[in-house]
């Protein structure tokens, strides 16, 4: 198994941090972990944020779908995963993790 890379960590600027967020590259997934929670993305993942970043949908129901406690949880998850990762197709981020595997 190889060891987990950290692609980066983020937190508040000012004041205490009201998450710590953190995305590691893991046996060749994107974890983020969020509020104490981890977030693998993957095809059902990224059909979720590409619903988000293309339609009006709050920060509320992005919580929701994905299992995390509020908006400021959704939001921290928002900025922490890589703009390229938000316009990666489903079928094409699935095909990719397929050969990495292979």
């Amino acid at each position: 198994m190889r060891g987990a890379k950290s692609l980066s960590e983020g937190a508040a600027p000012d004041g205490p941090a009201m998450s710590s967020v953190k995305v590691e590259e893991r046996d060749g997934e994107l974890v983020v972990r969020v509020g104490g929670k981890e977030i693998v993305i993957n095809e059902e993942t990224l059909e979720i944020l590409q619903e988000y970043v293309r339609t009006a949908m709050p920060l509320e129901e992005l919580a929701r779908k994905l299992g995390l406690r509020n908006w400021m949880e959704a939001f921290e998850f928002v900025k922490a995963v890589p703009a390229w990762v938000l316009w990666t197709p489903p079928a094409f981020w699935k095909s990719q993790v397929r050969q990495q595997g292979a």
